[in-house]
């Protein structure tokens, strides 16, 4: 199996969102990445459930939702019944972490967590083999364009090497400055899910950016 791309709707133009997503299903793409910014993890508010609920009836595709907000685990159900697929909540603002990664099983849904740059994978290890997905933030989270954070590789690589020798099954997915230009470096480092936002939404042909971001580099998810 390749790599997996999710465009990041927080990049789309919302004037034509139903358009947006018409190309988004006509696409490659895999996944949907669906930011939930509250304006209190992070310094900006994005959109939340009921335009969760509006999309999912435009595709069957994969709705990957990306929660940057505080406390998270108040919300798993109601995200669950907008029609989100894997739920990912942030180390950092998740108090109980292994209750709510259970709490988001127990919905059916895939559990992912996500970690913002200045965090330790090594923080991971208690939850390894309960997870389905880690998110890397390679930017600071809460707003779209931002440079790709270069030390996000030595996190890869390290969190690919735990995965290995814990013998782990979960993804690794990287949010933040995605480009075509470092995608075979970011992949070669050990990712398997790349979140792409302007690199998509703002592209002249985002189908053909889409077709450029999911073209092979030889790197194959084996777990």
């Amino acid at each position: 199996m390749t790599h997996l791309i999710a465009p990041s709707l927080l990049a789309a133009d919302f004037s034509i969102l139903s358009s947006e997503l018409a190309m988004f299903d006509s696409s490659k793409a895999d996944w949907l990445h669906l930011d939930v910014m509250d304006g209190r993890f992070v310094p900006n508010i994005s959109f939340g459930i009921p335009v969760i609920k509006s999309l999912r009836a435009l595709t069957r595709k994969v709705f990957d939702v990306h929660l940057m907000i505080e406390q998270p685990e108040n919300y798993i159900e109601a995200f669950k019944e907008a029609g989100a697929d894997v739920l990912t909540v942030h180390i950092e603002a998740s108090r109980h972490l292994h209750r709510t990664i259970q709490a988001i099983h127990q919905t059916g849904m895939k559990a992912g967590v996500a970690l913002n740059p200045h965090t330790s994978v090594d923080l991971l290890m208690d939850v390894i083999n309960d997870i389905d997905l880690v998110c890397l933030m390679s930017v600071n989270p809460g707003f779209g364009g931002q440079k790709f954070i270069t030390n996000t590789l030595r996190k890869i690589e390290r969190l690919a090497e735990m995965r290995k020798r814990t013998k782990s099954n979960f993804l690794i997915e990287i949010d933040g400055g995605v480009k075509l230009e470092n995608k075979c470096e970011i992949l070669q480092a050990g990712a398997d899910v790349l979140v792409a936002g302007s690199s998509v939404f703002k592209a002249e042909n985002p189908v053909l950016a889409i077709e450029q971001l999911k073209a092979s580099c030889n790197h194959t998810i084996t777990i």
